[in-house]
């Protein structure tokens, strides 16, 4: 494996000599994912998250959000299964969950918590409660909010963490390192990865324990917009979800997220185009490689 100091660069090629996991039989093969996240202001995110898995292969996809959110949810994403959790007085998923979340965690084969969560106490409550609930055997993402409980709490993953991929932006890295980033993205993707045992991707650089290092170089301006990470952390579980490996499904869901956008630009430009446009980019982009 390459040391972080010597990434490889992430093009068509290397995808194809590492390719997905191609599951017979029908959609449980291709796994369940369940998305715990959004809040009274934000159920976007999980929508995205949600979406981006089907499209990146899941077979079964479950959404847990707050309640005053979840019928609209269940309208707008028809192949989900939604349920409702219950919020704070100021909208947020509340962190004491109930016991039907649990049980789909239990039963899930990915779980991607944080897209659109907005309270850190309450997400550091329900991530401890949602990682009780798990196997052995379930994968994780863990994006947003979420990566500002486990800054605080670096042993939250625990034996989860071999399984687990992380997607910080540059501020939510800092808070994983409790201190300011560096210019050199590959060294620090590889710091978080050292200090949570987790594969990272991180503004285009993935890292994995072990030394695997890897650097996409196709990302541009246009995927800073709002909900392009929510869309990121979904692909990636999707991809879990179907049996790539953590820093397989970091690699590829770089990758795909990246060329979605420059699908896009060849339509809308550089910049203008919409998270929810990158989603519908997402299967045709995996089949193209």
């Amino acid at each position: 494996m390459p040391r972080p100091s010597d990434p490889q660069v992430i093009s068509a090629q290397l995808l194809r000599d590492w390719p997905l996991p191609e599951p017979d039989g029908g959609k449980r093969a291709r796994g369940t994912v369940l998305v715990v996240g959004g809040s009274r202001t934000t159920p976007g995110a999980v929508l995205l998250a949600g979406t981006a898995a089907l499209r990146a292969g899941a077979g079964r996809l479950q959404l847990a959000t707050t309640d005053d959110n979840a019928q609209a949810l269940s309208i707008a994403v028809p192949e989900a299964m939604v349920v409702g959790l219950p919020s704070t007085d100021t909208g947020s998923v509340d962190g004491d969950v109930p016991d039907h979340l649990l049980e789909l965690a239990g039963s899930a084969d990915v779980v991607a918590i944080g897209p659109g969560l907005d309270d850190p106490d309450q997400t550091a409550k329900l991530m401890q409660q949602v990682l009780k609930a798990v196997t052995d055997g379930t994968r994780l993402v863990v994006d947003a909010y979420a990566l500002g409980a486990l800054g605080e709490q670096p042993d939250l993953l625990g034996e989860h963490a071999s399984r687990t991929v992380l997607t910080p932006n540059v501020g939510e890295a800092a808070r994983l390192l409790g201190r300011e980033l560096g210019d050199d993205l590959d060294a620090e993707a590889a710091a978080v990865t050292e200090r949570f045992g987790a594969a990272v991707s991180l503004y285009s650089h993935v890292a994995e324990p072990g030394g695997g290092a890897w650097r996409e170089e196709n990302a541009d301006v246009g995927l800073g917009t709002s909900g392009s990470g929510d869309v990121m952390a979904g692909i990636m579980a999707g991809l879990l979800a179907r049996g790539a490996e953590p820093a397989q499904a970091a690699c590829w869901g770089t990758y795909v997220h990246a060329m979605a956008g420059q699908r896009l630009v060849q339509r809308m430009g550089r910049t203008g185009y919409l998270a929810r446009e990158l989603v519908d980019e997402v299967a045709a982009t995996i089949a193209m490689v």
